[in-house]
C-alpha cells in the first residue's frame, strides 16, 4: 500500500547586499578620536574644548560608528560588531557627558571616575586586538594603540597625573586614528575599484576575502568583511 505524497512548501531565501560596515565605523572612529586626541596631546584648545567637540564626537564617532557595529553584526563580523558597538557607545556617552559638563561649567578632567570607563575600554580593546591578528596587521595596529592609549588614560584619570602622561595618551590615540583612517580608506578603495589598492597586511595565508558588495556578501552567504585584502590578491 502506497503512502500519500507529502506536500512541501518551497523555502524562500531573501538576500540583502551589505557594504563593508567598517568603512563607516573606522572613519567615524578615526575622525572623533583624532580631534579629541589632538587636544589631549596639547596641539590646541583649553579645558573647555570638549564643549565644542562633543556634537561631532557624539554623532560621527558615536551614532554613526554604533550603527556600523550593528550592520557588522548583519555581515556576521563579530570583531567589528564588538569594536564599533563598544566605541560607538563610548563616544555617545562621552558626548552626552561633555554636554552636561559644559552646561554646568565643569571641566571633564575633574572626574577620576572616568578612569574606570577606560579600564573597561582597554580590556575589551586588547582582546579585540588579539582577535584582529587573525585578520590583518592594519586592524591589529588600530586596536593595539587604542588599547594602549585607553590604559594610559585610565592611569592618568585614576592617579590624577595629567601633564606628560596624558600627552603620551593623546599620541597613542592619534596613531590609532591615523591607522584607522588608512584601513577605512583601503576598504573603500577596494570596494570602489573592485580590487585591492592599499595593502592591509593579510594574516590568513592563502585565504581569499570576499568583497561584500558585489552580490557575494549578503548575510547568510558569507561571513565577515573584506578586511584582509592585499594588492594582487584575488577576491570572490
Amino acid at each position: 500500500m502506497m503512502s500519500e505524497p507529502i506536500e512541501t512548501t518551497p523555502a524562500r531565501i531573501y538576500l540583502q547586499p551589505v557594504a563593508a560596515p567598517s568603512i563607516l565605523g573606522l572613519y567615524g572612529f578615526a575622525g572623533a578620536t583624532f580631534m579629541i586626541a589632538a587636544n589631549l596631546a596639547g596641539w590646541y584648545g583649553t579645558d573647555r574644548s570638549s564643549v565644542y567637540l562633543w556634537p561631532f564626537a557624539l554623532m560621527f564617532g558615536g551614532a554613526a560608528q554604533f550603527l556600523a557595529g550593528m550592520w557588522a553584526f548583519k555581515a556576521r563580523d563579530g570583531l567589528a560588531t564588538a569594536m564599533h558597538g563598544m566605541w560607538g557607545a563610548f563616544w555617545i556617552a562621552f558626548g552626552m557627558l561633555s554636554f552636561m559638563f559644559g552646561r554646568a561649567g565643569i571641566p571633564d578632567g575633574a572626574f577620576s571616575e572616568l578612569g574606570y570607563w577606560f579600564i573597561v575600554l582597554a580590556a575589551i580593546t586588547a582582546i579585540c586586538a588579539w582577535a584582529a591578528l587573525a585578520e590583518n596587521v592594519s586592524l591589529f595596529l588600530v586596536l593595539a594603540f587604542l588599547a594602549l592609549g585607553s590604559a594610559l588614560e585610565a592611569i592618568s584619570r585614576l592617579t590624577g597625573v595629567m601633564g606628560a602622561l596624558q600627552v603620551v595618551t593623546g599620541y597613542a590615540f592619534i596613531i590609532s586614528s591615523l591607522v584607522a583612517f588608512y584601513t577605512a580608506s583601503a576598504l573603500m578603495l577596494a570596494e570602489a575599484y573592485g580590487r585591492p589598492v592599499l595593502g592591509l597586511g593579510k594574516m590568513r595565508k592563502g585565504a581569499q576575502a570576499p568583497i561584500v558588495t558585489l552580490g557575494a556578501g549578503e548575510p547568510g552567504v558569507i561571513r565577515g568583511q573584506n578586511l584582509n585584502l592585499e594588492p594582487g590578491a584575488s577576491a570572490i
